[in-house]
């Protein structure tokens, strides 16, 4: 449902992103462009900075700018996620952190409409379409410390990822705003509860911790510096897996080879338990499931039928379908 919130974050324009970067006391030259990102609105800024010629690079006087998508997030989950962030910064891990102001705050309101956002730095480079052996060992060791960190303390407001939250409950909402065409409605049902039921004693074995949770390539920028990690707005209470399978979704043996460099470097920095490389398959068809239910539910932003056209059509649900049967069928060998 579009309520006034919702409406004011569509209609964002370039003269409230700068008005609102102002209000925190920036000096904007007018630049604003916006930046690829579905779940929220992103953009960059330039700022007005003296002496600007002993810049070294462009990115010294630009911001990005976060405006976050309404309901999707309480104030105190945001929050820790900008904890979580800053925890990683001060044990000097490259993550791209909201800045803190001298309030101490990261979050903000708009004057209008009451949108959360947050400032972070600019920060140049590219997100790379393949890892290298050595750069692999080396995001390993940089998840490895992730995860030392994040299991320092709990995120007590934020999604635990179970068979329930990324399954049942997605499921339950597709079926109740009849997403799922008639034809695929029972085989979809069958194949999510099927693959919940038989995993369900695995999730309870396991250790939940704060994760990135969506820390595929996209979501890492490389420069001469080294790699950045950004965008932790999925971050979950979770298995350590889940950070590490994103990287290398596929099932082929050089998949599993890469894997293991990757964890070669991660263990250099905290012990990983193999066993939970079976959790691999159920995570990969929890987020088939989560997936769909992401864009059924922001189908009323009209970014996304722009996006996804293909989303809301027959060939679509019947290759979810028959993809989840699969991941059944590979599920049921595993022991």
């Amino acid at each position: 449902m579009i309520n006034n919130e919702t409406e004011f974050f569509f209609s964002l324009t370039p003269d409230i992103v700068i008005e609102s970067m102002e209000t925190l006391g920036f000096q904007c030259t007018g630049y604003c462009a916006a930046l690829n990102s579905f779940e929220n609105r992103v953009y960059e800024v330039e700022l007005e900075v003296e002496n600007a010629v002993s810049l070294k690079s462009i990115s010294e006087k630009r911001r990005v700018v976060k405006f976050y998508r309404p309901g999707r997030w309480t104030e105190e989950q945001i929050l820790e996620e900008h904890e979580f962030e800053h925890d990683l910064l001060g044990a000097e891990i490259p993550v791209i952190a909201p800045i803190r102001f001298d309030d101490g705050k990261t979050l903000h309101k708009t004057s209008v409409g009451g949108i959360f956002y947050a400032v972070f730095p600019k920060v140049g480079g590219r997100a790379p379409d393949e890892l290298n052996d050595d750069q692999l060992k080396r995001i390993g060791r940089y998840l490895g410390r992730i995860h030392n960190v994040g299991a320092v303390k709990q995120a007590k407001n934020r999604i635990i990822l179970t068979p329930d939250t990324y399954g049942r409950n997605n499921l339950r909402f597709l079926l109740e705003q009849n997403w799922i065409p008639v034809e695929f409605q029972n085989r979809y049902k069958e194949a999510v509860e099927k693959i919940c039921d038989k995993v369900d004693n695995w999730f309870q074995e396991e250790h939940f911790q704060r994760l990135h949770g969506d820390c595929h390539l996209g979501n890492l920028l490389w420069n001469d510096r080294g790699p950045f990690f950004l965008d932790f707005d999925d971050m979950v209470m979770g298995p350590p897996v889940q950070d590490i399978w994103l990287l290398m979704p596929g099932r082929d043996q050089e998949s599993f080879r890469r894997i293991e460099v990757l964890l070669s470097g991660y263990e250099e920095m905290r012990a990983f338990d193999r066993k939970t490389l079976k959790l691999i398959e159920p995570l990969r068809a929890l987020r088939f499931v989560h997936y769909a239910s992401w864009v059924a539910k922001r189908w009323e932003d009209p970014a996304f039928p722009a996006a996804f056209p293909y989303f809301n059509t027959h060939r679509y649900w019947s290759d979810e379908t028959e993809d989840l049967e699969e991941q059944m069928r590979l599920i049921s060998e595993l022991n």
